[in-house]
């Protein structure tokens, strides 16, 4: 350790001793949420299995939600006495900063109307714009070409590599408040260990894309019924590397886009009706995972989450109870749409291709 600026020099025998080892340190979060943990829990908070970061506290009438993300904090709840209390007792042990309304939170712009709550990334946007030199650049209508598919050896080898994989990484970061973005992230993750010329210049029509529209996110009405719905789709063998397909969901409450993923599967599948089972076996457990934490925020949803899916071999998979000689190469473990069907969590059905 160094001897800071005007501290006398100490004798040979003489150490300096570290007060606070929260930053600097590889495990500083842990310890600091180790802290914040057993303190939370003292004031009666539960902690989430679902989500770590979550705690929860309900009594009575009142409800208060603790979110946490290392040292940046999100607390709500409907009994404002106890906001105050807890917001006290952790500012006597931190000496915290209030922020008031949430506005801003790790990037994450927050509007709020009586109509909603608006989500985006606008400044985060704005500044990954500014620094790939583009606020002048023409914007594109579309976020990759459509009839682009992307390959390991296709181009010249592009030498900035390191420059590539911070964009990506900065770009999968957006992808938290633009779904629209977030197939073409996923191609683009796949070749970030050895970018082309063409990766990157598929990178920077992202970024060309986003130029249009900076402040678009996520919008969530204020009047809302609470029904869970999702829609599930996949292309087959589209990987031109090792034939792997893509698996892609959307899921709503109502109207209110909540959670979505863009992502390959781990083998190569013999035909779309297998590739199409598996998607239904991811978004079911992202259904699953999600029926867990709005029980942990105390929030009811009526009756099964609605599954939509436009392969019907598919469907008929995953609701025929005997042998079929169709899935007898697929893993047990794809088999939990048919399982949680049976239990009434989710309710499959057909929409149209168009």
């Amino acid at each position: 350790m160094s001897i800071p600026e005007g501290v006398i020099p100490p004798k040979p025998t003489q150490v300096c001793k570290l007060e606070k080892s929260l930053y600097g340190l590889k495990q500083a979060s842990r310890q600091l949420n180790a802290r914040l943990s057993i303190e939370l829990i003292s004031l009666g908070y539960i902690q989430s299995f679902i989500d770590h970061s979550l705690f929860t506290k309900q009594n009575h009438d009142s409800f208060t939600a603790f979110l946490v993300y290392v040292d940046d904090i999100v607390l709500d709840g409907n009994d404002m006495i106890e906001i105050q209390d807890v917001k006290g007792h952790l500012d006597n042990l931190f000496r915290i900063k209030d922020l008031g309304p949430l506005r801003f939170f790790l990037g994450f712009e927050v509007a709020h109307s009586q109509r909603g709550i608006l989500l985006n990334q606008r400044k985060y946007t704005l500044e990954l714009l500014s620094d790939g030199g583009l606020t002048g650049a023409k914007h594109v209508s579309t976020p990759m070409e459509p009839t682009l598919r992307l390959c390991q050896n296709q181009g010249a080898p592009y030498h900035e590599s390191a420059a590539n994989r911070r964009l990506v990484r900065r770009l999968l970061y957006l992808t938290n408040t633009r779904p629209d973005i977030s197939f073409t992230v996923q191609q683009l993750s796949q070749f970030v260990a050895h970018p082309t010329k063409p990766h990157f210049d598929a990178a920077i029509r992202v970024l060309k894309y986003l130029k249009r529209s900076p402040g678009k996110g996520i919008f969530f009405p204020s009047h809302n019924s609470l029904t869970l719905s999702g829609f599930t789709d996949a292309d087959w063998a589209t990987c031109p590397d090792t034939r792997k397909s893509t698996t892609g969901f959307y899921v709503f409450i109502r109207s209110s886009l909540i959670t979505w993923k863009s992502k390959k599967q781990s083998i190569v599948s013999r035909s779309s009706a297998e590739v199409e089972y598996r998607a239904l076996a991811t978004l079911t457990c992202e259904v699953q995972w999600l029926t867990y934490l709005l029980h942990d925020l105390h929030i009811p949803i009526s009756g099964p989450a609605m599954i939509y899916n436009n392969n019907q071999a598919a469907i008929h998979l995953a609701h025929n109870l005997t042998f079929h000689e169709h899935d007898n190469n697929i893993e047990l473990d794809c088999h939990i749409t048919r399982e949680k069907i049976i239990k009434g969590l989710i309710h499959l059905l057909h929409v149209s291709t168009k």
